[in-house]
Order: C-alpha cells, then sequence, then structure tokens
C-alpha cells in the first residue's frame, strides 16, 4: 500500500489520480477530511481507506508492515498565515515524526518542499544542499519548510530513500476549493468569467514593469510524472527543485488564460496589497539540472501547453482529474 498525505488536497489528489492510472489502487489517503468542497477531489478516486491526521502514527503503527512507500504533501500552505505555531506543528513537527516513522519502519518518503524557501532569491535558485542553511525565506510557510530542510539534512538516521521536492509556482485541476491560494491561472479563469477582464498587481520593484513579474509555473500533471520517476528510481536521495524550469511572466499566463477562452484581452492593473508587499517574490525559476543529471528525461510543459490542457479539458467544464 501507498500512503498519500494531504490526499484531498490539489497536488495530493492529482497524485493519487496519476497512482490508480498506473494501477496504484491500495491508496491510504490521510487529510482531515472536513471540507466538502476539497471532498469532491477524491470522488472518483480508488483508495482503500481513509485515515485522519490526527490518527496517522497509531494506525502507522499498526499497520506499517504493509506500507510500501509515503508520499508526504499534507502542510499548511498559507503564504498569508504568520501564526508561526501552526506552521511549527502542521509542517515542521509532523513531518518530523512521518520522518523518524519512515527511518523507525524502512519506508521511503518523498516530501513536500516548496520554492518559498528560496525568499528574494539572494542565493540563487539551485538545490545545492550546502546552500539551504543560508536561505532567508519571507514568511513563516517558507521557514517552515526550510526549518525542516534543514533538519533532515543533519539527521544522522535517515529513510533508505528520501526525497524533498521544492515545488515552485503549481497550478491545474483540482484547486477549486484553494481561495486566495489558488493559482493565478484559477483567478484568471474565474474573474475574466465574471468580470471579462483581469486584474494583476501592480509591480512595486524598480526593475520590473507591471505584469512582467516572473515565476517560475510548473503545470501539476508534470509535478506527479516526477514522483512517480522517484517511486521507481528510489536512490540519490536529497532535496530536489520542482519547476519547469522556465520563469514566465505574470502577463505571458493572464494572455493565455484569455486566448483559451477566447475571450478579448482586456487587463488591469492593482496595488499589490500591503500585508503581502513586502514578502513579494518578483523572480523565480528552478534550475533543473540536478533532477535531470539523476535520470529524469520527460520534460514538461509549456507554460502555453499547461494553460490549454487545464483551461479547456477541466476549468470550462468544470472537471477534476
Amino acid at each position: 500500500m501507498m500512503i498519500v498525505t494531504g490526499a484531498a488536497g490539489f497536488i495530493g489528489s492529482c497524485l493519487i489520480q496519476r497512482l490508480n492510472e498506473l494501477n496504484f489502487n491500495y491508496i491510504i489517503a490521510v487529510d482531515k477530511f472536513d471540507q466538502p468542497e476539497k471532498m469532491k477531489n477524491l470522488e472518483v478516486k480508488k483508495i482503500q481507506e481513509r485515515v485522519d491526521r490526527d490518527d496517522f502514527f497509531l494506525w502507522l503503527e499498526k499497520n506499517h508492515t504493509h506500507v510500501e512507500f509515503i508520499f508526504h504533501i499534507g502542510a499548511r500552505t498559507d503564504t498569508t498565515e504568520f501564526d508561526t505555531a501552526i506552521f511549527n506543528r502542521l509542517n515542521l513537527h509532523y513531518t518530523q515524526d512521518i520522518w523518524k516513522a519512515c527511518v523507525a519502519y524502512q519506508i521511503p518518503l518523498i516530501y513536500a518542499s516548496s520554492a518559498a524557501t528560496y525568499g528574494n532569491g539572494e542565493f540563487g535558485y539551485i538545490d545545492d544542499e550546502s546552500t539551504i542553511p543560508q536561505l532567508k525565506p519571507l514568511n513563516p510557510y517558507g521557514d517552515s519548510k526550510n526549518d525542516f530542510d534543514k533538519w533532515a539534512l543533519e539527521q544522522p538516521k535517515k529513510p533508505f530513500f528520501w526525497a524533498g521536492l521544492k515545488f515552485f509556482n503549481v497550478y491545474g485541476p483540482n484547486e477549486y476549493h484553494k481561495g486566495r491560494m489558488a493559482s493565478v491561472i484559477f483567478h484568471a479563469f474565474n474573474q475574466i468569467s465574471k468580470n471579462k477582464k483581469m486584474k494583476l498587481f501592480r509591480s512595486h520593484h524598480p526593475n520590473f514593469k507591471d505584469g512582467e513579474q516572473m515565476r517560475d509555473f510548473i503545470y501539476v500533471k508534470d509535478l506527479c510524472e516526477v514522483i512517480v520517476f522517484l517511486l521507481h528510481h528510489r536512490k540519490n536521495s536529497g532535496i530536489y527543485n520542482l519547476g519547469s524550469g522556465k520563469a514566465r511572466t505574470f502577463l505571458d499566463l493572464v494572455k493565455n488564460t484569455f486566448k483559451n477562452m477566447e475571450v478579448e484581452e482586456a487587463i488591469e492593473f492593482i496595488d499589490t496589497p500591503e500585508d503581502i508587499r513586502d514578502k513579494y517574490q518578483y523572480f523565480t525559476e528552478a534550475s533543473m539540472s540536478k533532477l535531470l543529471s539523476i535520470g529524469y528525461s520527460k520534460g514538461f510543459h509549456t507554460l502555453e501547453e499547461g494553460i490549454e490542457d487545464y483551461v479547456q479539458n477541466y476549468l470550462i467544464p468544470n472537471k477534476y482529474w
């Protein structure tokens, strides 16, 4: 059996779908299962059992001999939350307990880190583990992910295979429930559907024009393919970037959303909210050479290809993956 935490969420549910497509159907789904909107992500998935997040370690103690792999995707991901206690409990300490269990029971582990660990990118976006202690995230969410990465690297006892994946800006189906934290493509689709126009944050940085802030956007289907590769690879443990490797502007993103909705472009710029303005990343781009060096060769959707699939096959027909 395989365990997916954060199973009802955006990435977790997409991973379960991809595993199901590959005939991995003995899935243990771990989450809180208390949000009806999120539960729609699991309606057609093949799942053996659902385990409440708070009951997981007791369940694992009883069933660990049957567990083949743990994919720890679940986390508190709100970059506008500043209560560090929440992140310490859900992102740091909970993940430490999963790590210790994987060591004790000899279970391989893949966990979700984040590109938020890179902060303003003073040290680049290179997944060199020697630079991780120097990184300066811009918010408590990024701190919690970087704190765990640092902790993991310091551990004398590690799972026989483990990988921490620094997710960049992930977009794609099954994010209907995410509200403010959903991808810009999702928000663009909804704004354009309602108002026939899209509002983007104005640049407050002298080196970037309005709408030309750049991010590394990765389609969730590509992310799942990398996880499946590592599931079978099971060597070269470490921390890896997981982006497309190509930064694109928000204008590129929105223009392609208009195009795939067949709506005439109408873009307005508004001030970035003050509560996130000094924590805002203006540029991210994953160096993907480390993952490629261990044999990953499938490539990634271009932004144009990803948006076309997402908008036309999921958002317009309101479908899940």
